[in-house]
């Protein structure tokens, strides 16, 4: 009887690594490659913001609204919008590689799954966020109001002076809202603590506001980015399904990868060939012979062998018994 490990439980931080990196550079690429027409990515937002109109659900107005009218609200959203998706979301990757190294594969193919889908929407659907719009709709753009306090200019949190490598105009979906939704499931399933738990429920909803509120996104962006995270769910375990037939296919591995030594099993040694031999004692009889509870057909040969030694002595003490009789006539 073999054992059969486990294969590819821990993830290795050398594959891992390039593997992010490049599906993050292909990520940054992709949206300064598919900028588009600004005049399309205006028509797409206007038509985002009348859809919200009729709808009433054009919450960004008067959250941008407050955050305009009030430094110590603008201030702190423009640092966490700024910062936040690029420190806590690879923090928690990494969190996750050393202190869950069995939930890791899934949630990293899960959040990659779901970055390249929000590629795809910059693509086919070029968006200008309200802070672009023309004055006359109502948006102020809350990190140019307070530039002086960051290190972002007025092009969207990107540093002052480099405001050329983003793509303003991929407002749709929003991923600042889809990962943090990402690490608040993190958070959420795969820490122990009472308050990471709460972190976990409130700091998606949280960036919902910001993003919002500082007129980066309308609320149909974080409504998309929200739905991107779901398919991304969905799809998280297929690929990986995928990713491990093609690996399979290549490197001749298979599921049933026999390591280790031979089990000893309890009637005795398996051999190679799946048959049990018994096991022998020092004296060389058979273990467990006599003992209660032992095979039946080691108790019969027992038997059948103590029967001729039995026998023979019988016969001996006659032979001697006939031999005095006989010397004595």
């Amino acid at each position: 009887m073999y054992r059969t490990a486990p294969r590819g439980k821990r993830p290795r931080w050398w594959t891992e690594l390039p593997l992010i990196a490049v599906v993050y550079g292909l990520y940054s690429a992709g949206r300064l490659l598919v900028r588009g027409d600004v005049q399309s990515a205006v028509d797409h937002g206007l038509a985002i913001l009348d859809l919200e109109k009729t709808f009433r659900i054009n919450f960004e107005h008067p959250l941008n609204r407050l955050f305009t009218d009030h430094a110590s609200i603008g201030i702190p959203a423009d640092f966490a919008y700024a910062a936040l998706h690029y420190l806590l979301t690879p923090a928690l990757l990494v969190w996750l590689f050393r202190r869950r190294p069995d939930h890791y594969r899934r949630m990293r193919t899960w959040l990659m799954i779901s970055t390249l889908i929000g590629l795809i929407g910059f693509t086919l659907l070029p968006t200008c966020p309200p802070r672009l719009l023309d004055g006359s709709y109502g948006f102020v753009d809350t990190m140019h109001q307070y530039s002086e306090y960051g290190w972002w200019g007025g092009d969207a949190s990107a540093p002052r002076g480099l405001g050329g490598l983003t793509n303003q105009y991929a407002a749709m979906p929003s991923l600042h809202v889809g990962w943090a939704l990402w690490c608040g499931a993190v958070l959420w399933r795969h820490s122990r603590a009472a308050w990471a738990r709460i972190a976990g429920v409130a700091y998606p909803l949280l960036i919902t506001l910001i993003v919002m509120g500082t007129a980066n996104h309308y609320f149909l962006d974080a409504a998309a980015g929200a739905g991107v995270m779901g398919i991304g769910y969905l799809l998280a375990r297929p690929a990986l399904r995928l990713t491990a037939r093609i690996r399979d296919r290549f490197t001749g591995a298979t599921d049933g990868e026999i390591t280790g030594t031979p089990a000893i099993v309890s009637a005795g040694c398996e051999t190679s060939a799946g048959t049990a031999l018994p096991r022998t004692t020092a004296a060389g009889s058979p273990a467990g012979a006599g003992r209660p509870g032992a095979p039946e057909r080691l108790r019969e040969a027992d038997a059948s062998d103590q029967i001729p030694r039995q026998q023979a002595r019988g016969e001996a003490g006659d032979d001697r018994a006939d031999d005095a009789a006989a010397a004595a006539r």
